[in-house]
């Protein structure tokens, strides 16, 4: 098994850091689009992260369904037997973009129905990443269709299947993760809006930050184990931020007047639906969490109103200012400088 680069030691990034935890504390979320250079850490994060995450609870099914949650099991979870246990790393799953339909949902398993005569459910790709994430790299070249199904089954939790006579529901309660490079093609606005949040990465600016950057992937590369070894207790420390924060996300208070603000803020940009608010308040609140506040203010709503809102803002043809640029107007004038 091969080492993942430590996330705690990724240099620079860090608004793409910060909404990667965010989605590990609250994976309601909706998900994370990051948009940017190659080369410039987006897949590195993700997987990063992944390695950080505590170890969960899971039943040996090929679901690996939480077996505290009876309503996020499958039927075979459900059914009354006796469910065995077992801890397993959150999973990460990649999606190539070749990937067929059958390959993401499932399909009939072949090789039974053919030597036995039996209809068997092969599992796809979205079962693998069932309470984990699924990564997508260069999700402006995945066919619409596919784009579609995964963001369906990611706002649901689950997958359902009708084909060859089966009939097969499970959970697939996944983070959907999708990065590209916005050269190469731009995704249907409908289909942005159903991500939670967005970012733009850039390779960055500064000499000193290249050097450091280079110089920290060098040492991991020479010495993996004691690169790891030497970044292990900053990992400990974010890993118990995360379970900290998750356990006292529901307690975190979110008062009418800050929901009333983020309301003010989502007219004002004139964003379609509720979906921008909904992820812009489940954002502030994991923030929050995350942080260690007991209430949600106005500065957790100014840090995450461009990642929540910067993919869902009509195109202006007569303000040639970017998205960031627009939400940072529309947030002094809501919220005050």
């Amino acid at each position: 098994m091969s080492l993942r680069y430590p996330f705690s030691a990724i240099a620079g990034q860090d608004e793409l850091k910060e909404a990667l935890l965010l989605t590990a504390v609250d994976p309601l979320i909706g998900g994370l689009l990051a948009f940017g250079d190659r080369g410039t850490g987006k897949s590195t994060a993700v997987r990063a992260l992944a390695a950080l995450l505590p170890e969960i609870r899971a039943a040996s099914c090929p679901y690996h369904c939480d077996p505290d949650s009876p309503a996020a099991q499958c039927e075979a979870c459900r059914s009354g037997a006796p469910i065995k246990v077992r801890r397993m790393p959150i999973p990460v799953v990649d999606l190539p973009l070749g990937a067929t339909e059958d390959r993401v949902l499932g399909a009939l398993n072949l090789e039974r129905a053919l030597s036995h005569g039996e209809k068997s459910f092969e599992p796809g790709l979205l079962a693998q990443a069932n309470r984990g994430y699924l990564y997508v790299d260069e999700v402006n070249l995945l066919e619409d269709h596919i784009v579609d199904l995964l963001l369906d089954v990611a706002a649901s939790g689950e997958n359902v299947v009708e084909r060859e006579g089966l009939s097969v529901r499970h959970p697939a309660r996944i983070v959907l993760v999708g990065s590209g490079n916005p050269e190469e093609g731009e995704l249907r606005p409908q289909l942005l809006d159903r991500f939670g949040l967005s970012l733009e990465v850039r390779t960055p600016g500064e000499p000193a930050l290249w050097v450091e950057i280079v110089k920290r992937r060098d040492a991991f590369e020479r010495d993996p184990a004691a690169f790891l070894a030497s970044w292990a207790p900053e990992e400990e420390k974010i890993r118990k931020r995360i379970v900290k924060a998750r356990r006292g996300l529901n307690a975190v208070e979110v008062p009418d007047a800050v929901l009333e603000r983020a309301a003010a803020l989502c007219i004002h940009l004139k964003t379609d639906g509720l979906r921008g608010q909904l992820t812009l308040m489940r954002a502030a609140r994991a923030l929050a969490a995350f942080e260690g506040a007991k209430r949600v203010g106005d500065e957790h709503l100014r840090r995450m109103a461009t990642p929540s809102l910067r993919h869902r803002l009509r195109r202006n043809p007569l303000d040639e200012t970017g998205s960031a640029t627009r939400i940072a107007r529309a947030v002094a004038e809501v919220l005050g400088a």
